[in-house]
């Protein structure tokens, strides 16, 4: 049991100094104030800190990925400490690129490990690749049947790297995912690469157009990253949901659109505030490739990017932090239908973070354990 006191609460929307008292994984209680009274809690005073939502990563290659300049260009396993130094309480892992030397069943088991450690953590069945690799033989049938499978993805489209499925093919998809999730109880979402091809979203608006899909069946990533992307995000964006990619503007600054000035333009250009999010993209390599499709550079996304671009959105583009909030909390948690998560609310899942006025963070509680105290990681996976 953790009793938070005098904390300035953001669920995400702002809603005053309060008390929360968390127990058995959940938020049993938020007033004005709370007494322990013979209650054996652990008692946080959070006077001068900001109480919020744990953050929701929906796209991390948490059981390695690259590979694309050779097999010693491999990424290994991200660790527990990565995510929740980066106030990451619940994590959704991808395959990726390598859907050929790689294996679902990596991921899946890296799912469950992190679930050990203390994380909430979800995966998408499949790869770039269209046929794409399923665990039982077909992406509906993953996401109807095990728990850990939250949709499909990420299928690259408008990239060279790309299987360049045919609008049947991308039809096909979508909807065994839908009718997987509807089954499953689950989002049964498309996540999609979005890759540098002009007129990147035309695959996915034939698809809708060809079918009866609802636009929010897709969730394409890296609409940050080049300019003529981002422009058609602005449209996009209007309907269907938008995320942006964290951890590679550092590396590619000269293509890529700052993800805190992405969120102030979006909002600007009207596309609605909760149809953004941010996803890390960590642990994936971040590569980058010349006119004749040669590789000459690789990096390594990293989780922490989320928290410092969120700060960067408060702090420097003046985004109001409980705007800026939700697209690390209560929009991808609408995406994803994670209805328990993102928010700060009676019965809502015990994952809270503890920021000062910079936003440099404090505390991490998730699951409803401390994870983190006065900045100091009090746990770590195996090996760590």
């Amino acid at each position: 049991m953790i009793l938070i006191k005098n904390a300035e609460v953001f669920a995400p929307e702002s809603t005053g100094i309060k008390d929360v008292l968390v127990a058995g994984g959940k938020i049993i209680a938020i007033e004005d104030e709370i007494t322990t009274g013979s209650l054996d809690a652990e008692v946080i005073d959070a006077h001068g800190l900001k109480l919020t939502p744990g953050f929701i990563d929906a796209h991390v290659h948490i059981a390695g990925a690259g590979g694309e300049g050779g097999p010693a260009t491999r990424t290994p396993e991200i660790p527990l400490s990565q995510l929740l130094e980066a106030g990451v309480t619940t994590v959704i892992g991808c395959l990726g690129t390598d859907g050929m030397t790689r294996s679902i069943e990596s991921v899946l088991m890296k799912v469950k490990a992190l679930r050990n450690e203390g994380m909430s953590a979800w995966m998408y069945s499949g790869a770039y690749q269209v046929p794409t690799p399923t665990l039982t033989g077909d992406v509906g049938r993953d996401v109807a049947l095990l728990d850990e499978v939250i949709g499909i993805g990420e299928i690259a489209l408008s990239d060279h790297r790309s299987s360049t499925p045919t609008t049947p093919e991308l039809i096909k998809l979508a909807a065994h995912a839908r009718v997987g999730g509807m089954l499953g109880g689950k989002a049964g979402i498309v996540n999609i690469h979005m890759g540098d091809a002009k007129n990147p979203f035309r695959p996915i608006y034939d698809a809708i157009e060809q079918s009866e899909l609802p636009i929010k069946q897709f969730y394409p990533t890296h609409c940050n990253r080049n300019d003529y992307i981002f422009e058609d995000a602005k449209v996009y964006g209007k309907k269907g949901w938008v995320d942006i990619t964290t951890s590679s503007y550092p590396y590619f600054p000269e293509y890529e659109v700052k993800p805190s000035k992405a969120v102030s333009e979006l909002l600007k250009a009207g596309v609605p505030e909760h149809h953004i999010t941010f996803t890390s993209d960590a642990n994936g390599s971040l590569p980058d490739f010349d006119e004749q499709g040669n590789l000459v550079k690789l990096e390594k996304g990293l989780p922490m990017a989320n928290l410092t671009e969120l700060r960067d959105t408060v702090l420097d583009e003046k985004v109001p932090l409980d705007v800026a909030l939700k697209v690390l909390t209560s929009n991808p948690a609408s995406a994803l239908k994670l209805n328990q998560k993102g928010k700060i609310a009676l019965n809502a899942d015990a994952d809270l973070l503890l920021m000062n006025e910079k936003l440099e963070l404090k505390h991490v509680i998730s699951k409803g354990k401390l994870m983190m105290k006065n900045g100091d990681l009090l746990i770590k996976g195996s090996y760590e």
